[in-house]
């Protein structure tokens, strides 16, 4: 019988490695009260440069062979394409109900704070860490949507835990998270169309296409995947579901990948217009969720560990202050604007803190954004280090800074007496428990 041939040998090697580290990873980080996703994003770091490439770069050579190195990432992005289809599933903008101007006004304050001191920040940036050749507009703007982000999946998951995500303070967070990330995916498919167009006529067309595509998925595909998925409960299989909702993610993400918005979005937003409610859906979702969450997702996160190089703050002081300067204009905009909105919304100072440090998690849908910014090359290496490096401190702080803010109520509810609940997104009971996926509506009890 004839050798399996590299570059498949090196894959069923590297494969099971990763997945096993992240695992690993992710159930020692449970353990000390953090979300797996961030003991996921620190194993793909370790994997990379920053620590086995350093202590044993041989190792690191053997097992990630630059041969193998695209597949990894084409079955990472594959997996990433389901992750991004089932946040737009369970995005539930119904959530708004009962304490609109809040969510509203949390939502908007946790984006537009950051993003306006991201983009002044860029513009002292720009000349030492932007990368020759970058314009000036893509870059401000990336790095400003960048410090705006929410981690929807991972604020949802530490919900969760903590008692909090069928009570109003968790209600307004998943629902200030929900339209604070559709603003700044908004803002970043803009910055994606302005890197990717040669003049502002393509940039202003790119964006034209895209919303063009983004209404016929809502008014045109959205009704008839509704008629169909009625249908589908008396007269089709779950695996015919199953294939025709992976078959509609990959082709929305080509169409807007050819549109040039990247394919995420496409992703995305058949997830958003993918009905719920169904049996079939639910169980099609969760059998998508049950194999690229766990085996997928990992490689997507040693992708990004290998394009991670921490030794590349060593080279000076100056790019540790900037580190440092990155982090602080985070976590203040984010934390302190969101905190601030709920205050003058007649929020207690508890709830408001609380609501500001939930909006301050990052995790994957950081990397995510993180990822495009190097892909179209308005970052380079030592900066994209410097925020992942970001993305993952905010993200590990949100656990513990909770606990802290709200260890002296009797109940995880409003300041002084218990408030009453108020609404939050819907929980699908045909979701099995697992420690992989991160949307509690597909999975109530085990979320990344």
């Amino acid at each position: 019988m004839a050798a399996v041939p590299a570059p498949l040998s090196d894959l069923l090697i590297a494969v099971p490695v990763v997945i096993l580290v992240s695992r690993t990873a992710a159930q020692l980080l449970r353990r000390v009260g953090q979300p797996p996703v961030v003991g996921e994003i620190l194993a793909g770091i370790l994997l990379g440069p920053s620590l086995l490439g350093a202590l044993w770069p041989d190792g690191q050579a053997w097992l990630f062979d630059p041969s193998v190195i695209p597949y990894i990432d084409m079955l990472g992005n594959v997996g990433l394409l389901v992750f991004m289809f089932l946040v737009g599933l369970e995005l539930d903008l119904g959530a708004l109900r009962g304490d609109r101007r809040t969510a509203l006004a949390v939502s908007q304050a946790g984006t537009a704070v950051p993003l306006v001191l991201g983009v002044l920040l860029a513009l002292g940036m720009y000349g030492p860490l932007a990368p020759e050749g970058t314009d000036r507009l893509p870059f401000v703007l990336f790095i400003g949507v960048a410090l705006s982000i929410t981690a929807f999946p991972v604020l949802a998951r530490i919900l969760t835990d903590r008692g909090l995500y069928r009570t109003r303070v968790g209600a307004l967070a998943m629902a200030s998270a929900a339209v604070g990330d559709v603003s700044a995916w908004c803002l970043l498919a803009a910055v994606v169309a302005i890197a990717n167009s040669g003049s502002p006529f393509d940039a202003v067309t790119t964006a034209l296409y895209a919303t063009a595509f983004a209404f016929f998925l809502f008014y045109v595909v959205r009704p008839l995947l509704t008629r169909w998925t009625a249908r589908a409960e008396r007269g089709h299989s779950d695996a015919v579901v199953l294939v025709a909702l992976f078959s509609g993610l990959c082709l929305s993400g080509y169409v807007t990948d050819l549109i040039g918005v990247h394919a995420l979005f496409g992703a995305f937003l058949f997830g958003a217009i993918t009905p719920r409610g169904s049996r079939r859906t639910a169980t099609a979702a969760t059998r998508l969720r049950a194999f690229a969450v766990p085996v997928l997702l990992p490689l997507y996160f040693v992708s990004t560990g290998l394009r991670t190089d921490v030794s590349l703050l060593g080279g000076g002081s100056a790019l540790w202050w900037w580190a440092g300067a990155v982090l602080a204009v985070a976590g203040l905009g984010k934390w302190g604007g969101s905190a601030l909105a709920a205050r003058l919304t007649g929020n207690g100072w508890r709830d408001a803190m609380s609501l500001g440090a939930l909006m301050n998690c990052r995790g994957l849908t950081e990397l995510v954004v993180l990822d495009i910014g190097l892909g179209l090359g308005i970052v380079g290496p030592d900066l994209f280090t410097v925020l992942v490096l970001m993305a993952l401190v905010t993200t590990a702080v949100t656990a513990p800074a909770l606990s802290l803010i709200r260890r002296r109520a009797d109940v995880p509810t409003a300041e002084g007496p218990a408030a009453p609940e108020g609404p939050a997104a819907p929980v699908d009971p045909a979701a099995p428990e697992s420690a992989e996926a991160e949307s509690p509506a597909l999975q109530p009890a085990e979320q990344r």
